[in-house]
């Protein structure tokens, strides 16, 4: 199932602009979820694809955090609350590791011809939040330590693969940040306090065998 039912559906689906449905999004993965967020820092206002933070050359623009800080990310219901009653547009972010997932993610194009090697190979996935640029599939919180044994063993892994884990951060939709809208490619599925996510170990696994089956060579970006 791709899309959400019900309230949840109405809650996460829809897009950043101000509405009460990105509030109800922030708390939903707070309250409900336990997945620790934070307010994104805003996008360049004039529209330019820039960040709203002082790095002109930021290449996550308004999809990460500045003011607070990650260490601030929460899932006190007053707390954010009052953060999206003051930046009711500010992008969602997500703090990994620890009780929330993790993910792994590639760029776009290369993530959907996985998704469809996946598919077919019967792996079964959780969410998958996905940006104009990018694709993260949400996974089991893992070590540094854990993803350095599992890459060692490798004989060979996408350079284009980014790992999200212990001290990182994701944008989740329904934001909108410099580089367009973050949205759910596989939604959720309803029905359970936190949605289910695979271990990191099979998902790198497969990602990468059907990376290498369907022949595509992610670009290194």
């Amino acid at each position: 199932m791709r899309e959400i039912l019900g309230r949840r559906r109405r809650l996460l689906s829809k897009r950043g602009d101000g509405t009460p449905e990105l509030i109800g999004a922030a708390l939903t993965y707070a309250t409900e979820w336990q997945w620790p967020v934070l307010p994104g820092v805003a996008a360049d206002p004039q529209g330019t694809g820039r960040c709203g933070c002082p790095d002109p050359e930021c290449t996550v623009p308004g999809a990460h955090p500045f003011d607070p800080g990650l260490l601030a990310a929460t899932t006190d219901g007053r707390m954010v609350r009052w953060w999206w009653g003051n930046r009711p547009t500010a992008p969602i972010v997500m703090a990994t590791g620890g009780k929330a997932p993790c993910a792994v993610s590639l760029p776009a194009l290369p993530a959907a011809r996985a998704l469809e090697a996946l598919d077919r190979m019967g792996m079964r996935l959780g969410p998958v939040v996905a940006s104009p640029a990018r694709w993260a599939i949400l996974v089991k919180p893992y070590s540094m330590e854990q993803l350095g044994e599992l890459l060692y063993a490798k004989d060979f892994v996408p350079g284009s693969l980014r790992f999200h884990s212990e001290g990182g951060y994701l944008a989740l939709p329904p934001s909108e940040t410099g580089q367009g809208e973050i949205r759910w490619e596989r939604a959720p599925l309803p029905g359970s306090a936190s949605p289910w996510v695979p271990d990191v170990e099979a998902v790198v696994d497969a990602v990468v065998e059907a990376l290498t089956r369907t022949g595509v060579s992610a670009p290194e970006f």
